[in-house]
């Protein structure tokens, strides 16, 4: 006879089904002015007409409509994050590159459950998460979430015993006393701060900073998660230490099978790490296959203009950035293909559609309306003040011409 399941368990997931899903995440943060309307109305309230006696309703002028109620008035939103799709095998490393704003933080915050979606679905084993609060504790205690500054994301006031302690004790993974202590040992050891007993009582302002990052790791993989979300965990370390805490990475990956989701702007340090890597621009994924791929046959013009800005000792001469401009608003983002202010090709169908996901390859795909064939003269016409600056609007003079 079958026993009956745990409340609150799911099935087994069916082979080949990812281990953490999102699917068409969608994140709009709405814009606020409360600063400002304060300092407005308070201005009003000082201005006493000299027609009417204070306290009396104003008439509204002639031919203009009331205002509407604050409440129904439309406000902006920030577009975050756009209809973004992500899967994380069991055991692999995926890793989010992309400028600062283009919604790395944003979707390591929304598959941590932090903040919740505007639209879209996450799933951890093919199975949509619970909205129990005992859901939620299982979920925190399978994927955990590692900031980007670790001075910042460790009480200054508590010391490492403590910091270590609290997970432990809230998920019920230790007890009190030695059976507590030898858990905090074994995860200082994990994570090479060795030995133990020099750095349970140190505070986080006497730890370096790749120690304060340890500490930080340590702590997310004491309740034994599944998976990583490791959002920039070295771009605040020194560059002498950036590789010891990628190979910690790498390690946890080979030992205990975690599932990494690794967010950096370093394209190249996400090479050496990942074994897929996924381009973010402007909150919306422009490209994404296996690392070596993406790396070394990008597809997308931002891909291309990302590891011409990267680092490389075997390029003789300096970098020549195949693009210029920054990153768009996100409040009134460009239409059509976002990057197509700043990219060196772009056509006139880039500023009206926004492209598809096309299949470059097997398993590699590039939002790009380079990689098909089905344009028209007029929608492959090359688009005025694109990045390059050579090519002339069909509406506008050529140069030296009068109109």
């Amino acid at each position: 006879m079958t026993e009956p399941a745990a409340p609150g368990a799911t099935a087994a997931a069916p082979a080949g089904t990812p281990l953490l899903e999102a699917r068409e995440l969608t994140k709009h943060f709405v814009v606020h002015h409360k600063g400002r309307n304060r300092r407005t109305e308070a201005r009003r309230a000082r201005r006493v007409p000299s027609d009417h006696h204070a306290g009396e309703e104003q008439p509204a002028e002639p031919g203009l409509p009331p205002a509407p109620p604050e409440d129904q008035r439309e406000r902006p939103v920030v577009h975050a994050v756009e209809q973004v799709s992500v899967s994380l095998p069991a055991g692999g490393i995926t890793a989010v590159v992309g400028e600062s704003g283009s919604g790395k933080s944003t979707l390591a915050r929304l598959l941590a459950r932090l903040i919740v979606p505007t639209s879209g679905q996450i799933l951890l084993d093919g199975h949509a998460v619970p909205a129990s609060s005992r859901g939620r504790r299982g979920y925190a205690r399978d994927v955990q979430l590692v900031l980007q500054d670790p001075f910042s994301s460790l009480n200054p006031i508590h010391d490492v015993y403590y910091h270590l302690s609290r997970p432990l004790l809230v998920h019920h993974m230790a007890r009190r006393g030695p059976e507590l202590d030898q858990a905090i040992a074994s995860l200082l050891q994990r994570v090479a701060l060795t030995p133990p007993d020099q750095f349970m009582h140190k505070y986080p302002h006497e730890l370096s900073g790749g120690q304060r990052q340890r500490v930080a790791i340590a702590r997310a993989l004491a309740v034994r998660p599944r998976v990583l979300l490791a959002d920039e965990p070295v771009s605040m370390l020194d560059v002498s230490i950036r590789l010891g805490v990628l190979n910690l990475l790498a390690g946890l990956r080979a030992d205990d099978k975690l599932s990494i989701l690794y967010i950096t702007h370093d394209i190249a340090s996400a090479r050496y790490l990942a074994d897929s890597i996924m381009v973010m621009y402007a909150g919306q994924v422009v490209e994404n296959g296996p690392a070596a791929t993406v790396t070394d046959e990008p597809a997308h013009p931002y891909t291309t203009l990302l590891l011409s800005a990267a680092p490389d000792p075997d390029r003789a001469a300096p970098p020549a950035l195949a693009g210029r401009g920054a990153p768009p608003s996100l409040v009134t983002p460009p239409s059509g293909c976002r990057f197509h202010p700043r990219c060196p090709h772009a056509m006139a169908v880039c500023a009206h559609r926004t492209p598809p996901a096309f299949e470059v390859t097997a398993g590699h795909q590039s939002a790009c309306w380079l990689h098909t064939g089905g344009l028209s003269a007029a929608e492959s016409h090359p688009l005025a003040g694109r990045a390059d600056g050579l090519v002339p609007s069909p509406s506008a003079p050529a140069p030296g011409k009068e109109p």
